[in-house]
């Protein structure tokens, strides 16, 4: 039986993780790999391959088919989506003809917001929740960089049968993903959301890199202010978060490449669309909801609103 994954979205996270699947899968009889892009990408790995830049290696794959055109990709089996959060509907129902009923959908996102709008499309496919753990960028179209050894992938689901994950976490491990089933997925997103959502805002807001926000006093305090509100969120939201949470947030943080800096950051100082309504607004929305004032995130949504 033929298995068929396709990977929506080609940026340093769709695209270093799909590069670790078409690289396992290259000979594989049963395992199709398709890689689900457009324009200048799409023409440069049909022509090229995708190039895969770490500090200890790299590598050129092609996977077993590159295209934006629903009619050529066929029914898919599994989608690893991993666009931007802003591009989530548009690029879905992009390719809607591909997803069958029993696709399963394991969204790769920055935000937590991603299951619930990816069901609100499609009701009755499986949705994961999944976030990674990588510091990755696009160099050029058709080639990603990876920066330190840090790389974990976490996805589960409370709905699925364990079967299904199981036979998801096997095709992944053969990838050499190191990759994690987690039976407290929520918890698990909501962790990652707390390391990103602050970085992404704090880097934006202040226009500095890692290392900078860590060792400049004025900085840090701004950075740290961030992780106390979304935390706060949290705890208010009823989500079952480590105590020391902020404590493992600023030692994950300080473990990060100094001269790295986030993609939200990246994005705004090129002047692009930015994920600043998952990241920081979704913050002060939640909030709201919930009756947990969060002054921090409303200066920085202030500053960088459009």
């Amino acid at each position: 039986m033929q298995i068929r994954i396709g990977v929506l979205g080609l940026g340093g996270v769709g695209g270093y993780f799909g590069g670790l699947l078409a690289k396992a899968y290259a000979e594989s009889k049963t395992i199709e790999i398709i890689f689900i892009a457009r324009g200048e990408t799409q023409k440069v790995i049909a022509e090229n391959g995708l190039k895969v830049i770490s500090d200890a290696s790299e590598f050129v794959v092609f996977p077993d088919l590159v295209s934006n055109n629903p009619e050529v990709i066929g029914k898919l089996d599994y989608l690893i989506c991993a666009t931007k959060t802003y591009d989530i509907e548009e690029s879905l129902l992009s390719i809607q003809k591909c997803i069958k009923k029993h696709t399963i959908i394991l969204p790769i996102y920055n935000g937590v917001d991603a299951p619930e709008r990816i069901s609100a499309l499609f009701p009755d496919n499986e949705v994961l929740q999944g976030c990674a753990y990588i510091v990755s960028m696009i160099v050029s179209p058709g080639v990603i960089r990876k920066l330190g050894h840090f790389e974990k992938l976490f996805f589960g689901s409370n709905t699925i049968p364990i079967s299904k994950l199981n036979a998801l976490q096997t095709l992944l491990k053969n990838a050499e993903i190191e990759s994690y089933l987690s039976h407290t997925i929520e918890e698990t997103v909501w962790e990652k959301f707390i390391f990103i959502s602050p970085l992404a805002s704090a880097t934006s807001y202040l226009n500095q890199n890692i290392g900078e926000i860590i060792n400049t006093e004025s900085s840090r305090k701004f950075y740290v202010d961030l992780l106390h509100e979304i935390t706060m969120v949290a705890a208010v939201k009823g989500l079952n978060i480590p105590n020391d949470i902020v404590l493992q947030t600023i030692q994950k943080l300080q473990r990060s490449p100094q001269e790295a800096t986030s993609s939200m950051h990246r994005d705004i100082l090129a002047g692009n669309k930015s994920e600043l309504a998952s990241l920081t607004e979704f913050v002060i929305q939640e909030g709201l909801k919930y009756e947990v004032e969060t002054p921090t995130y409303q200066k920085v949504f202030d500053k960088l609103s459009p």
